[in-house]
């Protein structure tokens, strides 16, 4: 008699297959010119004595450029203050049912996004031509208190109200898209629990919407702080006005131009480490895992790299 089958034994194949890597010739051929590419790029950066990389190392940490940072970031932080704040503001007039509000919102908006920064800027600064006394009281009543308007807008406060007034329209906008791509359902769940409409809107809307809201925030965060160099226009001594003050005296143009680049992209890349975080954080549950952190995906790249070339 025969014996059965044992079912446990594993089945044993004649032709096994055998896995081999994909080779991905095209990838390492683009990598290869990058990497040629780069390589003579900095070669005649280090090279080429016109880049003057000690004049750019001595005014680097210079007092002058250091104070026009400070500007420049004080400058950054209260216009984008002014500008979520009111654009928060703004994007709740922007979908209020009672028409006069939003249109009013509409109007605002229409305005600071249909002209220039710069002309904007350039009005708050000669505004005492239209203005010359600024009063506070009560609309066609009295006055209780006035200013003269070259004292009360200083050069700092003009260039804060024009940048900060304007990122307002934008920043409307970014909010009023994330109101929207919140489900109605929970607006009704609000009412449905009693909340007024603004009950709803802080405690259950917006922050459902800070996921949509905040990665566009922190790219108009890091395009105020390269737009600040508009207040340049005004005499501020922001950071590139305080190069242009060096570089008219000692005609180094070139090499201070190359210091406010620089500290513009060391501050830029701190601001979008804190975005990435900020979008981590606001993320959580919108998916299982979180996104990995950039140290994270560096460590992924070098295994990466390290695998295929083994």
């Amino acid at each position: 008699m025969t014996e059965p089958p044992d079912l446990a034994a594993p089945a044993v194949r004649s032709d096994e297959i055998k896995a081999v890597q994909v080779r991905h010739p095209g990838r390492w051929l683009a990598a290869a010119v990058i990497l040629v590419v780069a390589a003579a790029f900095a070669n005649s950066a280090a090279t080429n004595p016109r880049f003057g990389w000690g004049i750019v190392g001595h005014y680097f940490l210079s007092r002058r450029i250091l104070d026009g940072l400070v500007v420049t970031l004080e400058l950054t932080a209260l216009a984008m203050a002014i500008g979520i704040v009111g654009g928060v503001v703004l994007a709740v007039m922007r979908l209020s049912p009672n028409p006069l509000v939003g249109g009013a919102s509409w109007l605002y908006i229409w305005f600071f996004r249909g002209t220039p920064v710069l002309v904007q800027l350039l009005f708050w600064f000669n505004i005492a031509a239209l203005y010359p006394r600024i009063a506070l009281g009560i609309p066609f009543g009295p006055q209780f208190v006035h200013f003269n308007a070259n004292t009360l807008i200083t050069t700092f406060a003009a260039a804060t109200l024009g940048l900060g007034l304007n990122e307002a329209a934008y920043m409307a906008e970014i909010v009023r898209a994330g109101i929207i791509s919140v489900d109605e359902g929970q607006t009704d769940a609000g009412q449905a629990l009693g909340m007024t409409r603004l009950q709803t809107m802080r405690r259950i809307v917006l922050p459902q919407a800070m996921r949509v809201i905040v990665p566009p925030t922190g790219n108009e965060t890091i395009s105020m702080l390269k737009t600040s160099s508009l207040a340049s226009v005004l005499a501020l001594p922001e950071l590139l006005y305080a190069s242009q003050l060096i570089y008219a005296v000692n005609y180094r143009t070139i090499q201070l131009l190359i210091v406010a680049s620089i500290w513009y992209l060391i501050v830029t890349t701190v601001l979008s480490f804190g975005q990435y975080y900020v979008e981590r954080y606001f993320g959580r549950g919108a998916s299982r895992e979180l996104p990995d952190t950039p140290l994270q995906r560096l460590r992924r790249s070098l295994f990466t790299v390290r695998h295929e070339w083994s």
